[in-house]
């Protein structure tokens, strides 16, 4: 197996630095460095690395002359990483994975020496707030103090390359920082056709999927096998114990007024990044007033209560009306979250 990241882009590039492709003998099997001619130049070079098990790091031009004149006329240039040996870093990849799992943002550091000496080594490693010293001591302080840097802003598109002098290397060796964040977490409340509907387009749209409803009828994974994670329970209870963050998306279409009342009081004050709540204009204004009557809320609160829900594009159908809804998400995740644009 060899792993492609794009390291470096000017002018117009078809992918931006820290999208990564993953080739084996048969050819790409996950990811993408560009498409097109980019990734078909990127491919041979993967297949002749599968053999050699030498990295590389490569630029290029993306005009006419790539791949004899074919088809890459943006203009750009790209610089791309191929790892050809990168069951070397293993245990880092793993690490990546359980915090990412875990909801754990942090910073990829791969270290690359040898480029000029074209003697490509490649080492790596994963830093988390909870795991500040993964680095060696030894290793140049300005690292440690741009990964703070980056877990401090929490933005996951800010890759970054450092070119820097080590004791013992005789040219600078090139440091690359990518931030990985968990994907962000939309939570349904409510198994019903709309919450399934939804929670198929948001898997389709890189989330973390958590269904709640307390019918095991509907809430099981033969109805929802789009879903990362289904909870039957008591919805308000449910919701409530739930661990909300500023990248916690919550779509509340449960079968009652009743059950929609009791996940939304445990959303008020919640910080989450978006809350939504299925409803007519009559209901809203109604379950408003009385949220405000006992005190669950306040009217600025209020204000940040998404419902009716969804954006007005005339929907109808059940899929039209998760369109909607999960458009509306986008809206407000690529406003409030810029680390997902």
């Amino acid at each position: 197996m060899v792993v492609a990241t794009v390291t470096k882009s000017i002018g117009s590039t078809p992918q931006k630095p820290g999208s990564s492709a993953i080739f084996n003998p048969k050819g790409l099997i996950s990811g993408t460095v560009g498409g097109g001619v980019l990734e078909g130049e990127v491919q041979k070079i993967a297949q002749k690395a599968l053999n050699s098990k030498e990295s590389g790091y490569y630029s290029f031009k993306l005009d006419s002359e790539i791949g004899n004149g074919t088809g890459a006329i943006c203009g750009g240039q790209a610089s791309i990483l191929v790892d050809a040996t990168p069951e070397d870093n293993r245990i880092v990849f793993e690490q990546v994975i359980e915090s990412i799992k875990e909801r754990i943002p942090g910073v990829l550091v791969t270290m690359v020496s040898g480029i000029v000496d074209s003697k490509i080594k490649i080492q790596r490693y994963w830093v988390t707030e909870n795991e500040k010293d993964t680095i060696p001591h030894d290793q140049n302080r300005k690292i440690a103090i741009e990964v703070q840097r980056l877990l401090r802003g929490g933005n996951h598109s800010e890759y970054e390359e450092l070119n820097i002098p080590f004791p013992g290397e005789k040219h600078n060796v090139t440091i690359l920082l990518e931030p990985i964040n968990p994907p962000p977490h939309l939570v349904i409340a409510g198994a019903g056709h709309i919450g399934k509907a939804l929670t198929h387009i948001g898997k389709l749209l890189n989330f973390e999927v958590t269904v709640i409803d307390d019918r095991v009828e509907y809430a099981n994974s033969t109805n929802l096998p789009d879903a990362d994670h289904i909870i039957v329970n008591d919805i308000g209870e449910a919701v409530g114990e739930l661990k909300i963050a500023h990248d916690t998306f919550i779509v509340i279409v449960t079968r009652g007024h009743k059950d929609d009342a009791k996940a939304l009081r445990e959303c008020i004050g919640s910080g989450a990044a978006y809350v939504g709540m299925i409803g007519s204009k009559n209901k809203v204004a109604q379950m408003r007033a009385e949220f405000i009557k006992h005190g669950w809320a306040e009217p600025s609160e209020w204000k940040d209560i998404h419902a009716p829900i969804g954006l007005d594009i005339e929907s109808i159908s059940v899929q039209e009306i998760a369109i909607s809804i999960a458009a509306q998400i986008i809206q407000v995740k690529n406003s409030k979250i810029p680390a997902y644009v």
